[in-house]
C-alpha cells in the first residue's frame, strides 16, 4: 500500500506577508532569504533549478536584470527547457538587496566593469559562506522505471527552515509554485497556462499544484446560479 503523496502548503496572501516580514528580520542572510522567497512565488522556479541560475542568466552584461530568463534543458527537471519572467516590483527589489549584498561580500567577484563586477559563472544565490549550493544525484523508481535526478537538499532544508520560523505548516519551496499556479488559474481560468507555466509537459502533472481558495469557489457557484 503506498503513502499519500504531501502536497505543500499553497499560501493566503496574509501568510506571504508574515513570511515575508519573518525572512526580513532572522537568520544570517535575510537579503537572500526575502529574494528566495519571492522569486519562487512570482517565477515558480524549482529549488534545483535556481540553486543552478547563474549571474550571467540573470543579468545582462551592462548588469541589467533580463525580463525574461531562459532555464536550459541542462538545469530543468526531464530537460524541458522554458523561460521565467524577473518582472514583478518587489521581486526585482529583493534581488537588487540580494546583488548589493554579493558586490560588498566580493562574493563571486571578478572586478570586470560586466555583470556589476560579478563573474556570469557564479551561482546566482549561495550559502552564508558565500559558496554554491551543492547538488546531489538520487534515485527513485517510477511507473516507467528508475530514475536518477538531482536535487538540492541543503537549499531545500533553507526554504524548510523559513516557512518553519514563519509557522507555516507544510511550507516548502514548492509553495511557491502551488501558490503561483493558484493565483493564475484564478486570474486566467486556463489550465494550460498554468501548465506552460509550471513547466510540465501534461495537464495532469500540472493539476496536483492547483488549489482554488474557497472565495474562488463561493464566486463560481454564484455565476451558475
Amino acid at each position: 500500500m503506498s503513502l499519500p503523496i504531501r502536497r505543500a502548503t499553497s499560501l493566503r496572501p496574509g501568510q506571504f506577508k508574515h513570511l515575508v516580514r519573518v525572512a526580513s528580520v532572522t537568520g544570517r542572510m535575510p537579503e537572500r532569504d526575502v529574494f528566495l522567497i519571492w522569486i519562487t512565488h512570482s517565477t515558480g522556479v524549482r529549488v534545483t533549478e535556481l540553486a543552478q541560475l547563474e549571474i550571467g542568466s540573470v543579468l545582462f552584461p551592462s548588469g541589467a536584470v533580463r525580463p525574461e530568463v531562459y532555464l536550459s534543458a541542462s538545469i530543468t527537471k526531464h530537460s524541458r527547457a522554458r523561460n521565467i519572467y524577473l518582472t514583478h516590483p518587489r521581486c526585482l527589489e529583493a534581488l537588487e538587496r540580494w546583488l548589493e549584498v554579493r558586490v560588498n561580500r566580493r562574493w563571486g567577484f571578478s572586478g570586470a566593469d560586466e555583470y556589476r563586477g560579478l563573474r556570469p559563472s557564479s551561482k546566482l544565490v549561495m550559502t552564508f559562506k558565500g559558496e554554491a549550493f551543492e547538488l546531489a544525484f538520487k534515485h527513485r523508481m517510477l511507473d516507467t522505471g528508475p530514475e536518477v535526478y538531482r536535487c538540492c537538499d541543503s537549499l531545500q532544508q533553507t526554504f524548510s527552515r523559513l516557512y518553519r520560523q514563519a509557522g507555516i505548516k507544510g511550507g516548502s519551496s514548492h509553495s511557491g509554485r502551488r501558490t503561483l499556479a493558484a493565483k493564475v488559474l484564478a486570474s486566467t481560468g486556463d489550465v494550460e497556462v498554468v501548465q506552460t507555466l509550471l513547466g510540465h509537459s501534461e495537464l495532469d502533472h500540472a493539476k496536483p499544484y492547483l488549489s482554488i481558495c474557497q472565495a474562488t469557489i463561493r464566486r463560481a457557484f454564484e455565476l451558475a446560479l
